[in-house]
């Protein structure tokens, strides 16, 4: 199929893009890279009177980092990410991200804005503790991770507001970081995956779930469960009942009862792995 007759913009800068949304009237819709958008739109299930493309804005791309953080922009692809080192959780889920081509196009703030429940990074932000910035025409606010993602493709991000950015803490010493997704075939949509952040002794950790529910989700019992262990074989047996609370979903790739192994599963994997 192809898409349905739409109004292309492209702004060259901010101001522009989000005066666009707002006289859209909700009928505006960003272009961020286009990986998951332009499918959407050639199979009939967007159709947007107007649609804003975001490629030139440079204010959204790059990334910095100051007082212990990273600030990535919005527009910044995954393929410029690969060479961070400094938040080993990203550079751990990147290779999982479906293939180059779409590594190389893709964005990290259209990712977070299409909020897909099986996409990796909601799961790596919420774990990371991430703070998305936003900006509209009342002005600039930030959420939390854990804030953001209200639903299937739902988010706390209002139809005339663009993600401008989002700041993840830097690795601090003695912090681990684990990810481990279960897919049918490599590249494809996680059928169940987990992002772990974990500080030294006592600070707490942070396990965030992904492809098992309507959006990505934290296990908090199980945070519990592990904050203060080693992560030996013994400490994460222990927090393995503690995943019974988690909200699964099934469909036609995994039933609940699958979903629930396969959570289990991953978080044994990921701990192993952990670095």
């Amino acid at each position: 199929m192809k898409a349905p007759d739409f109004d292309y913009r492209r702004p060259g800068d901010l101001a522009q893009a989000l005066a666009l949304l707002t006289d859209g009237g909700g009928e505006a819709q960003p272009l961020a890279g286009g990986q998951s958008l332009m499918p959407m739109l050639n199979f009939r299930v967007a159709g947007p009177a107007t649609l804003v493309d975001l490629a030139d804005i440079a204010e959204l791309r790059g990334v910095t980092r100051a007082d212990g953080w990273l600030r990535i922009g919005a527009m910044t692809r995954y393929a410029e990410l690969a060479d961070i080192d400094d938040v080993p959780l990203i550079a751990m889920a990147l290779p999982h991200i479906a293939h180059d081509a779409i590594r190389n196009r893709g964005t990290l703030g259209g990712s977070l804005a299409l909020a897909d429940p099986a996409a990796e990074m909601p799961a790596v932000m919420r774990a990371l503790g991430a703070v998305i910035e936003l900006a509209g025409p009342d002005g600039t606010r930030e959420v939390a991770a854990d804030d953001f993602f209200l639903g299937y493709y739902d988010t706390a991000c209002a139809e005339d507001e663009l993600i401008v950015a989002i700041r993840v803490p830097i690795a601090a010493d003695g912090w681990r970081f684990g990810f481990h997704e279960l897919t049918q075939r490599h590249g494809d949509y996680a059928i169940t995956g987990v992002a772990i952040a974990a500080g030294p002794g006592a600070d707490p950790v942070r396990i965030a779930y992904f492809g098992v529910s309507d959006r990505a989700i934290r296990a908090d019992a199980a945070e519990d469960a592990l904050t203060g262990t080693d992560f030996g074989a013994n400490a994460v047996a222990a927090a393995l009942p503690h995943l019974a609370g988690l909200e699964i979903d099934g469909d036609l790739k995994a039933s609940e009862a699958l979903r629930r192994r396969y959570a289990a599963i991953c978080l044994t994997r990921a701990t192993e792995a952990m670095r």
